[in-house]
């Protein structure tokens, strides 16, 4: 007779198959916490889909406007739409089953717009996304030869925190400024003050009231710890916005009515499904190398290399810390399978004429919602994938109804701070400015190079040179390099 001091334990209950391949419940979540996640990730950052397109392309060759490259093409807005939604549904559904991290990829604002303003006039199109890729590869050869993940390792604690902290205020600024609550003032360039409040120091705006109703039921609900806080604030403002529409008629802005919804309209589509054209998929070409001096080429891809390497290792490392996804050694488990990843995401963008996709800042949001594995990415990939089928359905979101979203996530993130021990002044300024240049440069990777530069700086005038990490030297380097690209370029021109 068997006592129950040495009775066999009840046998472990089944694992289902999600269970065993995403870790749900070691990470502490649960499979419906994962799939309003990764809704609400894709809600945040859907706008990539309306948005990449008019960066990169244009409606008329014949239109004044029209982003010509060197030879007068253009990119079609619905093309560029299309391959826009594909490569984010892919590339985030790999990142989710391979590195089991919710962290969301799409096309990275920055190097879009690097490449319609700056990059296509020097070339083809298709050659400026035969640049991307080539950034891609060299991505993934740093990853594959352990560079990246070291150096993403070398970072000392407190910059990490900073980084977080940054993106927190990055996300928040980013939501201010969609939401049209901060905006630009007309006549920035004769003052010295270059934003403002609302309409002339109004709330003059339909939208943006929306966007303050949803602000203060988001967070009111965050506060209670009401489940799919977020969630609900987002349906919510969509739906307050769908009726002021139809009362009001406030209309599009489509940059001439500043009360009018800046992305995404409230108003039930005619249509909801449409075939997406996938005709950009690999229109891709290597000629910008003989196209220009060499030189040329080669800051060219310097620069693309050096903004994707450190964007996408600060959201990982805020992404990380906000998820509680970071060991108590302050490193990321695996981080060089989803750096991999990320990479290639350079690859499949460019080879799809979509621009380098990266990891998504705006994942925050379904981080906040509960979001813990790769679960969550699978959800708003597959989101992204029929965002190619129902284009007008997703529409219906106004930026003003996610923005709230943003500026919530910004705040939780905002808790960081504490592990930053502001009175050792040679780490507390390297932090202070990785926080505030994020924001006030909209860049993540300038944030990035100005802490990791005047860290070395600082440590370096206090004493402490050889408690810097080796490539913290060699990344300090490289973004004083960065900084100065304009200036090198002209020189060798």
């Amino acid at each position: 007779m068997t006592s129950p001091d040495t009775a066999k334990p009840d046998p472990a209950p089944p694992r289902g198959p999600a269970e065993r391949l995403f870790k749900i419940s070691e990470r502490g979540s649960t499979i419906s916490r994962e799939v309003r996640g990764g809704i609400v990730t894709f809600v945040a950052m859907s706008y990539i889909v309306v948005l990449n397109p008019l960066i990169l392309g244009s409606f008329s060759a014949t239109d004044p406007s029209a982003k010509r490259d060197v030879l007068g093409a253009i990119l079609p807005v619905p093309q560029v739409a299309a391959v826009t939604a594909l490569v984010a549904g892919v590339m985030t559904l790999v990142f989710g089953l391979v590195a089991n991290y919710p962290f969301a990829i799409a096309t990275g604002l920055g190097i879009n717009t690097l490449l319609a303003v700056t990059i296509a006039a020097q070339v083809s199109w298709p050659e400026a996304m035969g640049l991307v890729v080539v950034d891609g590869v060299i991505i993934v050869l740093l990853v594959a030869t352990g560079f990246r993940t070291a150096v993403f390792n070398a970072v000392p604690p407190e910059l990490k925190a900073a980084i977080a902290v940054g993106i927190g205020l990055f996300i928040c600024f980013i939501g201010l400024v969609d939401s049209g609550f901060v905006r630009r003032l007309p006549d920035a360039a004769n003052t010295t003050v270059p934003v403002g409040l609302g309409i002339n120091g109004s709330i003059a705006s339909w939208p943006t009231l929306v966007f303050i109703v949803g602000l203060v039921l988001t967070g009111i609900l965050v506060a209670r710890k009401v489940r799919a806080a977020i969630l609900i604030g987002v349906l919510t403002s969509t739906v307050l916005a769908i009726v002021v529409e139809a009362i009001a008629h406030v209309g599009p802005s489509k940059g001439v009515n500043p009360k009018g919804w800046s992305l995404g309209y409230p108003s039930l589509p005619s249509h909801i499904v449409g075939l997406p054209d996938l005709s950009l998929v690999g229109q891709v070409s290597l000629g910008a190398f003989t196209r220009l001096p060499v030189i040329a080429v080669s800051l060219l891809v310097f620069t693309l290399v050096l903004a994707n390497f450190f964007d996408a290792m600060g959201t990982m490392t805020g992404l990380g810390q906000q998820a509680k996804l970071v060991r108590e050694d302050g490193q990321l488990p695996r981080v060089g399978r989803a750096l991999f990843v990320e990479g290639l995401g350079a690859v499949a963008g460019g080879a799809a004429s979509s621009s380098s996709n990266t990891v998504f800042v705006e994942s925050a949001s379904g981080i906040a919602e509960g979001a813990r594995t790769g679960l969550a990415n699978v959800v708003t990939g597959l989101l992204f994938l029929a965002a190619m089928f129902f284009t007008p359905l997703y529409e219906v979101v106004p930026i003003e109804a996610a923005a709230p979203a943003l500026v919530v996530v910004g705040a939780l993130m905002m808790r960081q701070i504490v592990e930053i021990d502001f009175t050792d002044f040679s780490v507390g300024l390297p932090a202070f400015l990785t926080i505030v240049v994020m924001p006030f440069t909209y860049s993540i990777a300038n944030g990035i190079g100005a802490g990791f530069v005047s860290y070395v700086l600082l440590q370096t005038a206090t004493g402490r040179a050889r408690q810097v990490h080796p490539l913290m030297w060699v990344v300090g380097v490289a973004f004083v390099l960065y900084f100065a690209v304009g200036p090198i370029e002209q020189s060798f021109s």
